[in-house]
């Protein structure tokens, strides 16, 4: 009504709309039948977030096929003012679960999973952090409007590109951590980078801070799973070819200060993602 009032909607066909240039179709408000849908309660939402959350930034993420609606009710939002200019609004598009066949879970024809049964088909090969941390990883992992494969045996795995290999690359650093602490030897800083897998590394650990950022502007988190990804993987090679507890004085500490930070960034990076970060395996 308020917008009715200002000249911004108007009744059409029985229906109160707001017509925005750019847009094929109207925003519907209100049907002809009084009744009202999904456009007028996500542009009421953008300005309760607005005006009552403070919000400056406002991000959707739904199914990518609902990016028409929220381009719409945005421009809608801002026409009537309450969105204003110094905030911004965005919807982020995932792509669809596909089932082993390649088809899409399908609701309509009887096929659709729930995520409970997910997680229980996870948890048929590892236990249920484990399996959590498969199946969110499997999600953001993913370039967001692409869809992906549902297998849960590949996502379980503790080799490859799987949140459960993240996690043993953490298990692994905290127990190196944790045997050099039990024998009474102590780290402070990284010092000796002399190995080019200690090289590595410590580089891979130096842009930390700068993915993150760069995931926070443009909405990527598979560009954070991608980074911890080739960490956990330099941490491997690192473990391989860099002896830490068998190694001695500086060499020795400046490794378990390497292993330490691993550790703290690979924590981080998965708390990021919502995936916990488990210190044994």
């Amino acid at each position: 009504d308020d917008l009715e009032a200002r000249g911004i909607a108007k009744v059409d066909d029985g229906a109160l709309v707001v017509f925005v240039d750019g847009f094929d179709a109207p925003a519907i408000l209100r049907n002809r039948h009084g009744g009202y849908g999904y456009d007028v309660t996500d542009v009421a939402a953008q300005r309760y977030r607005v005006e009552e959350l403070q919000a400056d930034r406002i991000i959707y993420v739904t199914d990518a096929r609902q990016r028409h609606h929220f381009e719409l009710v945005f421009a809608v939002a801002r026409k009537a003012g309450y969105v204003p200019d110094s905030v911004s609004t965005e919807h982020v598009g995932y792509g669809m679960v596909l089932g082993a066949d390649g088809k899409p879970f399908s609701t309509r024809e009887g096929t659709a999973a729930y995520l409970i049964d997910l997680l229980d088909a996870a948890e048929e090969h590892v236990t249920r952090p484990v399996a959590l941390a498969a199946i969110k990883y499997a999600d953001l992992s993913s370039q967001l409007q692409k869809d992906y494969v549902f297998d849960p045996v590949r996502m379980t795995a503790t080799t490859g590109d799987t949140g459960p290999y993240l996690q043993y690359a953490h298990a692994r650093a905290n127990q190196i951590l944790r045997r050099a602490e039990a024998e009474g030897i102590g780290w402070a800083n990284v010092t000796v980078l002399a190995e080019p897998a200690e090289q590595n590394l410590a580089l891979l650990l130096s842009r930390f801070g700068e993915v993150v950022l760069g995931v926070a502007a443009d909405l990527q988190p598979h560009k954070l799973a991608t980074y911890l990804f080739d960490l956990a993987t330099a941490m491997s090679v690192f473990y391989e070819q860099c002896p830490v507890l068998k190694s001695e004085g500086d060499v020795r500490a400046s490794r378990l200060a390497l292993c330490a930070t691993t550790k703290k960034v690979l924590a981080a990076g998965l708390n990021l993602l919502g995936i916990e970060a488990p210190d044994q395996m």
